[in-house]
């Protein structure tokens, strides 16, 4: 569905002017003759004669998805205060770069969100084709969206298997979630040798060119994929329990997400139109129409709601890119892999991960590292507004909001 697009909104920014470009599921999530279910924060003061417990929760891996801990201040069960504490997982991802050749450092991008590594390389090809001034061939750009969307989808449906395990639905939604993430998987190995670490970008293109059969592979997943998400979407979205475990739960306002410079479908969920894919038009998303689902109340429930729409989005993609996609070379001929040096210059790379805005910033001085090299990680940014959705909710809640936010601790501390 679509709504007119009013340009002196903030709400809206980045939406296109044809007013045809987002939409909203208020009325098919909550208006639909389904329950809404209405959090009211709870005061402070009204624990068991007003103490107050001081919790650490983690940094032990379940329930904070990673070596993530928060140190939790409680009311009773009503959470008055919440510090979360980083760098259990910090590598020196950054420092090492600026020790490391350009191209030496695309395998370390493969480690700050490992769910999304092609994701991680496509960013950072990004910036150094910036920075160096290199043209990447057509037929490598369609392999860059085609693996990008593919992730998105592989994410995303990773994203609501592990939020309904934090709910205590144990097994069976995260089961069916790993069920069709193998399908992404294996053609993500048979493309790039691996199933994760894919270190598959180069400066100008690919590391290769796709094998024989991948194509017809690729299509028979995404022709396929949307009976799993109609499966998933009767099981889950219209679900009592999850409704009530969600909704009113863990709200972010527009105006805040703005203000904290949240990205990604946390964004979005908050009724924000702001999608790198739109703004920047990098890569060729200008060549396939699609539409950016937007929330309106920025609860949990709008958070898992995107997600799933952005999936049925990146179907549309994907299915006339497979069938586009040109012969040719699928690495430009005058990119340099030895002795590569840019000229002395700076740039920002940056692009709609499946989590937010990931970008690279990256200084050259003319040697074959970089002078500077740093890390804009959406997983970072988008946890420093976690206790402001979780104050005045239950320690339970706090949890599921935790997982709304969908954060990789390797791109969080890096």
């Amino acid at each position: 569905m679509t709504a007119p697009v009013d340009t002196s909104d903030p709400k809206q920014l980045g939406a296109d002017t044809d007013g045809t470009q987002f939409m909203t599921f208020h009325d098919l999530a909550y208006d639909a003759g389904k329950t809404v279910f209405q959090r009211k924060a709870q005061p402070v003061g009204q624990g068991r004669e007003g103490e107050l417990l001081e919790v650490a929760m983690g940094p032990q891996h379940p329930s904070t998805h990673g070596v993530f801990r928060m140190d939790v201040v409680l009311d009773g069960e009503t959470v008055v205060k919440l510090k979360p504490v980083f760098g259990y997982l910090h590598r020196n991802h950054e420092k090492i770069a600026e020790n490391t050749s350009y191209l030496g450092s695309m395998p370390y991008t493969d480690r700050l969100d490992y769910f999304c590594s092609l994701t991680n390389n496509w960013a950072y090809a990004l910036s150094v084709e910036k920075l160096a001034g290199l043209q990447v061939p057509e037929r490598a750009e369609y392999i860059r969206l085609i693996t990008a969307e593919l992730t998105r989808v592989l994410n995303h449906t990773c994203l609501a298997g592990f939020l309904l395990q934090d709910m205590g639905a144990l097994g069976t939604p995260l089961m069916y979630a790993f069920r069709e993430r193998e399908k992404i998987l294996d053609l993500i190995e048979s493309l790039t040798g691996a199933r994760m670490m894919c270190n598959y970008m180069r400066f100008g293109g690919c590391r290769c060119d796709l094998p024989a059969g991948w194509l017809d592979e690729a299509k028979k997943v995404v022709a396929e994929y949307p009976k799993f998400l109609d499966e998933f979407d009767a099981l889950l979205s219209g679900n009592e329990i999850l409704m009530a475990r969600t909704q009113g739960v863990g709200k972010l306002s527009a105006e805040l997400a703005i203000s904290a410079g949240i990205t990604g479908p946390m964004l979005r969920a908050s009724g924000v139109d702001y999608d790198l894919r739109k703004v920047d038009n990098y890569g060729l998303y200008s060549r396939y129409p699609f539409r950016v689902p937007l929330g309106s109340h920025g609860d949990v429930y709008d958070r898992y709601m995107i997600r799933m729409l952005e999936m049925r989005e990146s179907l549309k993609i994907l299915e006339p890119a497979l069938k586009d996609i040109p012969e040719g070379p699928v690495v430009d001929p005058k990119a340099k892999l030895r002795g590569f040096r840019p000229k002395p210059g700076e740039a920002y790379g940056r692009i709609e991960s499946p989590k937010g805005e990931l970008g690279f910033y990256l200084i050259s001085d003319g040697s074959p590292n970089p002078y500077r090299y740093r890390v804009r990680p959406p997983s970072l940014i988008n946890l420093t507004i976690l206790e402001d959705m979780c104050l005045g909710q239950t320690v339970a809640d706090a949890i599921v909001t935790l997982g709304s936010v969908d954060i990789v601790l390797g791109e969080v501390d890096r």
